[in-house]
């Protein structure tokens, strides 16, 4: 488009969306992905540096860089989209996808120490309840209307 004052042609604005491509690598370059205008993935290569990572890493740096082509796509498609207003709904999501920042991983849980038990006995926790004194009667079962007892 070389007039961005005039409404931008229709035709010509969707193939430009339809063709917007936003590509971002991880600082080590172990991760590089693509997204488009949508910002849905539309490419992932990881290189040999992976192997050297945990999966914890690996995840990050998949998340941190689709992010990062996520922010990109947004801001272009935004400046593509700038000519027919700033407001409404997609420029709000566009704006919200140029901020957007993802929740820290937790750390991994540290393993329990090799001298502890993972079962524990529990014969002496408090005893079971008593079983009924006698069978139940199905005239008594069913009487009582719907009952959610442990019989089954």
């Amino acid at each position: 488009m070389a007039d961005r004052s005039e409404k931008p042609d229709r035709e010509a604005l969707l193939g430009e969306l339809s063709a917007l491509s936003a590509t971002a690598t991880s600082a080590d370059g172990a991760v590089s992905l693509s997204v488009n205008t949508d910002g849905v993935l539309t490419r992932l290569r990881l290189t040999d540096a992976v192997s050297r990572m945990s999966p914890d890493e690996i995840a990050d740096a998949v998340l941190r860089t689709y992010v990062e082509a996520q922010r990109d796509s947004a801001k272009r498609t935004g400046q593509l989209l700038a000519p027919l207003g700033s407001g409404g709904y997609l420029m709000d999501r566009l704006r919200w996808r140029e901020q957007f920042e993802p929740a820290p991983s937790a750390p991994p849980s540290p393993p329990p120490p090799a001298g502890d038990a993972v079962l524990q006995d529990r014969s002496s926790d408090a005893s079971a309840a008593k079983p009924p004194s006698g069978p139940v009667g199905d005239d008594d079962w069913y009487g009582k209307g719907m009952r959610f007892d442990k019989a089954w």
